[in-house]
């Protein structure tokens, strides 16, 4: 998502005094040039502010002071970020549904904070969705998604009462069909593989032929079961899905699956004889991780989808379907901070290795996809240039790298402290227990407070699961 889309203002010149709340002042006119390239800040949440001695505080928390009062590894999520972010797409999508993709990140509180910004929800499990339900989230506003639903997703959806489930191979049909109760139906979209490349990597490209997800549009599977779901007198077809993958910075492709989409809603008319009202795009919209990297405009992305929509439904003789779209990296990514402490730096011949006390546990995406981030030393000031070093975690795998050929002060040593801005999708969501490290904490910030969301998980945790002897 650009930032010219998420409006917000450059931070002053002078630092500020500590638990300073809102977004960076805008400088002077003449305070920056095009020579001076990107702001370093742009990617950071729009609330972050330069303090004394190099320290940053977010959502008028300095940094360094989080840091002390929960320990590192710790996830720092603003959530003013998440909020505004949630109203760009709202105002962004005024007659569409917003659903926010909890594989992302979830937890009570940001499903808290999705339902009060008037959001639907994206989950993908009985757990995500049990989640969600219990802290409160309307379950009507929820859409299960899924490769391999297992039983107990589909029993989970159903009994809470989801608003959609997504259809995503013919097997799944008569047993979601056998699982509905008698005297009901369940609203069930179809998942469209439109035969698009798209995303910035070929691990999260899920628009393509050939893959796990969905239902091809050229072998005609995807119709053959829009035949057959009509057939189930338990299922209610709504409209069509489809999901072209992760990291996706341009609006072409989007643009194409609209023409390819419209295409099969035409053919389901003609062929059946009925008109699906709901036409889902999922989500997929790329943001920056490093400052000058590009990033979808969600403006001019909804502009261009719905003037795609409704002539493509005008020359097919349609009425424009209900849109719905699937933003969740868009939301919580660049929502999120990480600190990390530095536990030791190696230097081996032309290489600079500093290692933190996390790594591939608290966010396994640079060794799955390669993502290369933007750390930044905050809490001590340093007159000594940078140069080029390989942050490492500390885990047994020599893939453990965070963020290879970043610029750090050349005198960084054990016990400073690393922020890596960008950390609030994919990270904690996807962690793991290698090693038995527990995973870290999330503590929010908002006008000059902070608290524990997600608590640390400690080594009586990990104990207490291993139950065999």
């Amino acid at each position: 998502m650009t930032h010219t889309t998420l409006p917000r203002t450059t931070r002053t010149t002078t630092p500020p005094a500590p638990r300073t709340t809102g977004t960076r002042p805008s400088p002077a006119p003449s305070a920056a040039t095009p020579d001076q390239g990107p702001d370093p800040l742009d990617i950071w949440p729009a609330s972050t502010m330069p303090l004394p001695d190099e320290d940053l505080s977010i959502g008028g928390v300095p940094l360094t002071e989080l840091a002390e009062r929960f320990g590192t590894p710790a996830y720092v999520l603003d959530e003013d970020e998440v909020r505004r972010r949630c109203r760009t797409y709202l105002r962004a999508f005024p007659d569409a549904d917003v659903y926010y993709a909890a594989k992302a990140f979830l937890c009570r509180a940001m499903a808290h904070w999705v339902a009060e910004e008037g959001l639907g929800l994206d989950v993908c499990s009985a757990g995500e969705l049990e989640l969600a339900v219990t802290t409160g989230f309307p379950p009507e506003r929820i859409v299960l998604h899924g490769n391999a639903k297992s039983p107990a997703d589909l029993q989970a959806a159903l009994r809470l009462g989801v608003g959609r489930i997504v259809i995503d191979s013919t097997s799944e049909i008569a047993r979601l069909a056998a699982a509905v109760p008698a005297g009901s139906r369940q609203k069930v979209l179809i998942r469209v593989v439109p035969g698009i490349a798209a995303g910035g990597h070929a691990k999260i490209r899920t628009g393509t032929d050939d893959q796990k997800f969905g239902l091809s549009l050229a072998d005609g599977s995807a119709q053959h079961a829009i035949t057959r779901v009509l057939g189930q007198p338990r299922l209610e077809l709504v409209g069509l899905h489809c999901h072209l993958g992760s990291q996706i910075t341009a609006v072409k492709p989007y643009l194409s699956a609209v023409r390819r989409l419209v295409g099969l809603l035409a053919r389901v008319h003609e062929q059946h004889g009925i008109t699906l009202p709901e036409l889902d795009l999922g989500g997929g919209h790329g943001v920056a991780y490093r400052p000058g990297e590009p990033a979808l405009d969600i403006t001019g992305l909804a502009g261009k989808i719905r003037a795609e929509l409704a002539g493509g439904c005008a020359a097919a003789g349609l009425p424009v379907p209900r849109l719905a779209v699937e933003p969740g990296r868009a939301i919580a990514g660049p929502s999120g901070v990480v600190l990390y402490r530095v536990l030791s730096v190696k230097r081996t011949g032309v290489h600079t290795f500093v290692a933190v006390d996390g790594g591939m546990s608290d966010n396994p995406r640079p060794a799955l996809y390669g993502v290369r981030y933007a750390p930044r030393l905050v809490g001590r000031h340093s007159t000594v240039a940078t140069e080029p070093v390989t942050v490492v975690g500390r885990h047994c795998e020599a893939g453990d790298i965070l963020a290879s050929d970043v610029q750090l002060p050349g005198d960084i040593r054990p016990g400073d402290l690393i922020a890596v801005p960008v950390a609030g999708a994919y990270h904690l969501s996807m962690a793991s227990g290698y090693n038995l490290v527990g995973r870290p904490p999330v503590v929010a910030v908002t006008s000059g407070h902070a608290r524990l969301l997600v608590r640390r998980e400690s080594l009586a945790d990990i104990q207490e699961r291993d139950i065999g002897l």
